[in-house]
């Protein structure tokens, strides 16, 4: 959350001459509705079901830059549907998240003491993002740009 996988993605994209394409854009566009409206009304284990189609689709018919939300990787089977791509995982610490997003209430898991709950989130999930990562990029204090080019070279992309 906040680590500018949208920002990143789509800088990528431009710099590799391919299209960008978010599952979480995807999600809000079939359900005409926010993805903080879903958690509400159908609570997380819905959104979850949703997003696992939605990655699934993606992945079948996008061959760009593909940008998933940051829970995605909770499914095993999205885990081994990822195996065999190039998968970036962007990472920051809480006091960089802090200074992005203000961890305010729009992100629905971190609606009370976002703080620790963003640390939480981070040591249940953190393990899973590196397990399907091909490269792990810091975002700490580095512009877009600079994170796009980190993530360039560390997969061994090469410009349009």
């Amino acid at each position: 959350m906040g680590v500018g996988k949208s920002s990143v993605g789509r800088l990528l994209a431009e710099r590799l001459g391919v299209g960008y394409r978010d599952t979480d854009d995807d999600i809000v566009a079939e359900q005409s509705r926010s993805i903080a409206d879903i958690f509400v009304e159908e609570g997380e284990s819905a959104f979850r079901e949703i997003e696992k189609r939605a990655v699934r689709r993606a992945v079948a018919e996008h061959d760009g830059v593909l940008a998933l939300g940051g829970g995605a990787i909770l499914d095993e089977d999205t885990r081994a549907l990822l195996a065999g791509q190039r998968v970036v995982y962007l990472s920051m610490d809480v006091e960089e998240a802090v200074r992005r997003t203000g961890l305010n209430v729009a992100r629905p898991l971190l609606a009370i003491n976002p703080r620790r709950q963003w640390r939480e989130l981070m040591e249940a999930r953190r393990h899973l993002y590196e397990e399907v990562a091909t490269a792990v990029v810091p975002t700490d204090a580095r512009s877009p740009e600079e994170v796009t080019q980190a993530v360039m070279d560390a997969v061994e992309l090469k410009e349009a």
